[in-house]
């Protein structure tokens, strides 16, 4: 089609800038293919409504379009009908589009809907940015430096996320920076610029990826450009670019054409902030030069780098990018830390002091005295009906005594891994508590027969014990007591509010309890299971049995909830109506228990995981965190928030508060390390495999991380290649 239309076309037409004899500027080819897409609003793309087009490149055009059932406005993107004929454009479209589709950060304009329309063109949609982009912003921020140098650390944030999971951008610039409706940034075109945006900037000959003005100078070099040579580097170079025109007013370097900008930035030094713009700081013009060095090696070593160094600067601390002297930095910590920096000073006075004190023990702290592992309780009986109600009794007493502020208790996953283990003194140390509850349960003919005892694991000595032969249905009862007994021993203050805790029964059906636990069970066990859609839907119809016998069991709504949104998170039914299922089981919690710690953790799991609310999110566990003082999900969840939205350090602190509840958690154990990893701190990242190989040691996918972290953090590829091929000696099929 292309060859016939440019045979219609006069040969002077071949450049945008000719004009005819009559004045008039003649029409291009490309403005004649583009006119093939032109439609009307209003018109339908698979199951979005377009409103407008708001953007046009060579290979595709934007609209702004309506989603139809849930009724949200939306960006979508697709590609230009003249492109049809060709395979390579819309096999890279495709395979692009949904590369970005798996980038899931707070500050990355996040993919909706890959999809195909009635003509087979690929289109995706995405979060409509309502704030424009930084080309209409950068007058403003120009006028603040501080708000354009925390608006680039976040985005600098986003772009590590990125490179961490193998994606350079290749084309940051301000018009690929995003702002929503509230002004915060969204990188968005992660792998698709080269294919979607206009190509204005570039010349027809050059085989770069990237715009002039904004690109590293080895990205305009072919032969690096074309191939897998580029380094996150290049995209640290961007940054600074972006960052530079945003205090300066205009890119590092200018040229009559694309041609002369790329030559002067692979020739010259970049120019000095403070020499466009002398008020300045002068750090803020170091970060800068560091961004734009010519050599790549001599550049942050990465964006997280870069982040980093703009965060120390708002916060007035020394930049990495010049180590200043200790004195200047004791003088610029000392203004942050007024009042920090005056006790110090009386801190050191009385140091030989508390010294001495402290030498002599009269401040040695005493070992843990409050806190509990319950153990899973025997059964008495050999079937397996019975193993699982008496997991369900030991279940119900832990989740009673975890409602105790002033009493720490183990999680479920830890205390799990010593199911039929009696050398309590070993279990304590393992967890670092001081007592564990034991007990052994029967049921048979209606009734239940139960053994519950208190050990002191110093001393491996008996502190209670007592024995239970009731009526079934006095199950609830039972657990109650034994939280209550349990209490009393310790001396533990018990609020009213956690003595109604303990004492309210879960649901008066025992059937609804045994689908409950069966249920929760699985949707427990789905993040390590390999029948994981299986296993979810499969709790899904039990828990749904367990609200049906009985509509007011209210902690049932929780995990069924849960299992609705990872269905529809994990992409195993992305759908409305999945959606519409897990709110329908969030209204039930609301309307149940609107105040309760479980129904903020719910609400907050499902704010994350169905929605990426991050920010109501954290909210919501700020408010569990009051009456849940032993759920390891609340920091759990905090940190994994904490890390979607780049505060690593932070991240770190949450999940090792969730680790000091649950310390034998392998999943927990796993995050921590790869924070660790993202944060250069190999020792610790080592340390911490170490731990999980201590409570796993024949885990292959441990031992190659393991490994790993050698490789990046001594440049030593020998240990991973052994280990490579002891595993594959091992299981061919590893």
């Amino acid at each position: 089609m292309s060859c016939l239309l440019s045979q219609g076309l006069p040969e002077e037409t071949s450049t945008e800038t000719s004009q005819n004899s009559e004045g008039h500027t003649a029409e291009t080819l490309e403005d004649v293919l583009s006119e093939i897409d032109v439609r009307d609003a209003g018109w339908r793309l698979g199951n979005y409504q377009i409103l407008e087009e708001i953007g046009r490149g060579g290979m595709g055009v934007i609209y702004r379009a309506r989603q139809r059932h849930s009724r949200r406005i939306v960006a979508l993107k697709r590609v230009l009908a003249y492109h049809a004929d060709s395979q390579e454009t819309l096999a890279r479209f495709r395979r692009e589009a949904e590369a970005a589709a798996h980038l899931d950060h707070p500050n990355i304009l996040p993919i909706y809907e890959v999809g195909q329309c009635e003509d087979e063109l690929p289109f995706f949609s995405m979060k409509f940015a309502a704030g424009g982009s930084l080309v209409e912003a950068a007058p403003t921020l120009r006028r603040e430096p501080r708000r354009a140098a925390a608006l680039m650390a976040k985005v600098a944030r986003a772009v590590q996320y990125a490179h961490i999971r193998g994606i350079l951008h290749r084309d940051l610039k301000p018009a690929n920076i995003l702002l929503d409706g509230h002004g915060e940034p969204l990188v968005s075109d992660f792998g698709l610029a080269t294919w979607l945006d206009s190509v204005s900037d570039l010349t027809h000959s050059l085989t770069i990826f990237g715009t002039p003005g904004y690109i590293a100078p080895e990205q305009a070099n072919p032969a690096l450009a074309e191939t897998a040579k580029l380094t996150p580097a290049a995209d640290v170079y961007s940054l600074g670019a972006v960052l530079f025109d945003l205090l300066t007013g205009r890119p590092p370097f200018l040229g009559e054409h694309a041609l002369a900008v790329i030559q002067q930035a692979s020739q010259k030094p970049a120019p000095k902030l403070r020499s466009l713009v002398p008020t300045l700081d002068r750090d803020l013009e170091t970060i800068c030069a560091k961004c734009l060095e010519r050599d790549p090696t001599a550049r942050y070593r990465s964006a997280g780098a870069l982040a980093e160094d703009l965060e120390r600067w708002l916060e007035g601390r020394s930049i990495i990018a010049r180590p200043v002297s200790l004195p200047v930095r004791l003088w610029r910590w000392s203004r942050r830390n007024r009042l920090t920096a005056v006790m110090t000073v009386l801190s050191l006075a009385l140091g030989t002091v508390v010294g001495a004190l402290v030498w002599k023990g009269q401040f040695a702290s005493p070992p843990p005295t409050t806190g509990i592992a319950v153990l899973p309780f025997e059964s008495l009986s050999g079937d397996k009906d019975n193993t699982f109600f008496a997991d369900g009794v030991y279940d119900g007493v832990s989740s009673k005594l975890a409602k105790l502020a002033n009493l720490k208790v183990i999680s479920h996953e830890s205390v799990a891994r010593y199911r039929g283990a009696h050398n309590t003194q070993e279990i304590g140390r393992a967890l670092n508590v001081p007592y564990v509850l034991e007990g052994s349960v029967r049921r048979e003919a209606g009734r239940i027969h139960l053994n519950a005892k208190l050990i002191d694991t110093r001393t491996d000595t008996q502190v209670w014990a007592e024995e239970y032969d009731r009526d079934l249905t006095d199950l609830f009862a039972i657990q109650s007591e034994i939280a209550q007994k349990v209490a009393d021993k310790f001396d533990t203050k018990v609020s009213s509010i956690e003595k109604a805790a303990i004492e309210r029964a879960p649901t008066t059906d025992l059937v609804a309890y045994d689908r409950y636990l069966r249920g929760k069970q699985l949707v427990d066990g789905s993040s390590f299971s390999t029948r994981a859609k299986e296993d979810l839907l499969q709790a899904v119809e039990l828990l749904g049995q367990a609200v049906a016998r009985d509509p007011s069991f209210v902690i049932a709504y929780d995990p069924l909830a849960g299992a609705h949104d990872r269905l529809y998170f994990l992409g195993f039914d992305h759908t409305e109506a999945r959606l519409q299922l897990a709110e329908t089981a969030m209204q039930s919690i609301r309307r149940l228990r609107p105040e309760s710690g479980e129904t903020h953790l719910a609400r907050a799991q499902h704010l994350y995981w169905a929605y990426g609310d991050y920010d109501r999110a954290r909210e919501e566990l700020a408010a569990a965190r009051t009456t849940l003082p032993n759920e390891s999900r609340i920091p759990l969840l905090a940190g994994y928030i904490d890390r979607r939205q780049g505060h690593w350090e932070k991240s770190l602190e949450e999940l090792k508060q969730a680790l000091d509840l649950d310390p034998r958690n392998f999943s927990i154990l796993q995050q921590i390390s790869l924070t660790y990893q993202v944060l250069h701190r190999y020792k610790e990242a080592s340390a911490t495999l170490d731990r999980v190989l201590a409570i796993a040691p024949k885990d292959f996918a441990t031992k190659v991380q393991r490994a790993w972290v050698d490789l990046q953090w001594r440049s030593d590829p020998k240990p991973l290649h052994t280990t490579i091929e002891t595993v594959l000696a091992q299981d061919p099929n590893a």
